[in-house]
């Protein structure tokens, strides 16, 4: 699925079942938490959040739900760098959530942004290119980042493979799922990153199911 000119119904199915079972597994709630902590004392009367790598848009809609509940004033916009992806994600959602297709490696949105989050996204890049995502969002961030990704583990990997089976997977969701717990994270990459970057106001948390959250805030 790192291939940005994948389209198609296997496609669009893969990015279905990932979110489904991210939502099963309480994955959606890791994000949430993190906006959570990162609004903690504040008053802001909207709050622009960016979602780099949204896939179908699937967190997007929790937040939304999420805030509304709330009475929070949310902007939300999602990016990615699949057009097909895209394409899907405007027709699950309604016109309150903004979608655009590029790179954003390349090109960082202009207009304010208060929270970046990035859900099972970041193990796609190596590392080069992960501090670069991440150098350039806490700098365009007004509040801080949200990460939520994959604990790299054989209890992980075991794991899917049995959901896998028992849901059905197709071949792309299945072979996605295993290769991104295999490029996932140990406590000791975040450590190392967040030094790299000279970050100070961070934590990072193991949740279930086999994520580590990883908040940055903006000092």
């Amino acid at each position: 699925m790192d291939d940005m000119n994948l389209e198609g119904s296997e496609l669009t199915d893969a990015l279905d079942k990932i979110a489904w079972i991210n939502q099963i597994l309480g994955g959606n709630r890791v994000t949430i938490n993190g906006i959570e902590q990162l609004l903690r004392n504040k008053n802001q009367k909207e709050v622009h959040i960016v979602d780099l790598g949204c896939g179908n848009g699937d967190m997007l809609r929790t937040i939304k739900i999420w805030a509304q509940k709330r009475n929070l004033n949310v902007r939300l916009t999602g990016i990615d760098g699949n057009q097909a992806t895209i394409n899907h994600a405007i027709k699950l959602s309604d016109s309150s959530i903004r979608y655009s297709c590029s790179d954003f490696l390349q090109v960082v949105p202009d207009e304010p942004i208060d929270i970046v989050i990035c859900t099972l996204t970041l193990h796609h890049f190596e590392d080069e290119l992960l501090l670069e995502v991440i150098r350039k969002y806490y700098e365009k961030a007004n509040i801080g980042l949200g990460i939520n990704d994959l604990h790299r583990s054989k209890q992980a990997y075991y794991l899917f493979t049995a959901l896998a089976f028992v849901f059905r997977l197709n071949r792309m969701s299945t072979s996605d799922g295993l290769v991104s717990i295999l490029r996932g994270f140990k406590k000791a990459d975040f450590l190392r990153y967040a030094k790299q970057l000279n970050f100070t106001k961070f934590s990072i948390r193991w949740r279930w199911a086999y994520r580590y959250q990883w908040i940055i805030y903006k000092t």
